[in-house]
């Protein structure tokens, strides 16, 4: 495992030259393919719970009764916003993050959500719990089974996309830890009692019912409690550096089904 990992950085550092969203996808999973090779692609959407078959034993009995459902079930009450989205915005999750061409920037579709109530007079819901979340997860769910599907339309979307790379593959914090340093080069190893979950599958589930949270809550959440672990200084949420790593993160996820809402520890 350690040989394939250093090969697969040798790769990365070529990749600097070479490297197109594609090779960047395809590189990352030849890397997992040779550390996991037990694993089909479809499998990482199931994250560490196709790594470990105790975990995976009582999370199958939790699945039986979610303890997200009242949170789904408000979620599609509050849901009021299909003429703000095509398709009256079911069935759409899979294609957000988005590159928005008339404002040049990644769009996450919480901002959408959020840009449809200002639209309406409304304010703003919190983007890391409650209502905006349950909202998501709803949506979400209308998803299930489609494919993980991220465009980058234009060289403007290209540079977003390079700088979520980087922020991903940048060590930071006083434990000066990268998302890759869990995610990619450790992926699968143990870290305290914990399995490292591999990078694929990292966006098809959210929004997640974290045990330890209690409730529902979003990608960026998790982002920024990480970066609570490693002490590392927290961006806000929906910040320009967060979208972009979301954006990256689910390109890297292009193909894989969504199984959104889910549970995690």
């Amino acid at each position: 495992m350690v040989n394939v990992t250093r090969i697969f950085l040798l790769m990365l550092l070529v990749s600097k030259v070479i490297a197109t969203p594609l090779t960047d996808s395809q590189n990352l999973r030849n890397n997992y393919q040779q550390v996991f090779p037990q694993l089909k692609f479809e499998d990482y959407i199931d994250g560490v719970y196709n790594l470990d078959p105790i975990a995976r034993a009582s999370w199958e009995e939790i699945k039986i009764f979610p303890p997200y459902e009242f949170e789904l079930e408000a979620g599609k009450k509050m849901f009021k916003y299909a003429d703000c989205f095509e398709n009256q915005g079911l069935g759409i999750s899979q294609t957000y993050p988005r590159w928005d061409i008339t404002t040049n920037e990644v769009i996450t579709l919480a901002m959408a959500i959020n840009r449809c109530r200002l639209q309406r007079q409304q304010a703003e819901l919190p983007y890391l719990q409650g209502e905006l979340v349950q909202v998501l997860a709803y949506m979400a769910s209308t998803s299930r089974g489609k494919q993980i599907k991220i465009e980058i339309p234009n060289q403007a979307a290209l540079q977003a996309y390079a700088q979520g790379k980087a922020y991903y593959y940048q060590r930071r914090g006083q434990l000066n830890f990268s998302c890759a340093s869990c995610h990619v080069q450790n992926a699968g190893k143990r870290l305290r009692a914990e399995i490292l979950s591999p990078m694929l599958g990292h966006t098809t589930h959210w929004p997640t019912y974290r045990l330890k949270w209690g409730n529902l809550g979003s990608l960026q959440r998790r982002i920024i409690a990480c970066h609570k672990q490693i002490r590392a200084v927290v961006p806000k949420a929906q910040s320009i550096v967060l979208r972009n790593l979301e954006y990256f993160l689910s390109y890297m996820n292009n193909g894989l089904p969504m199984n959104a809402p889910s549970i995690r520890k």
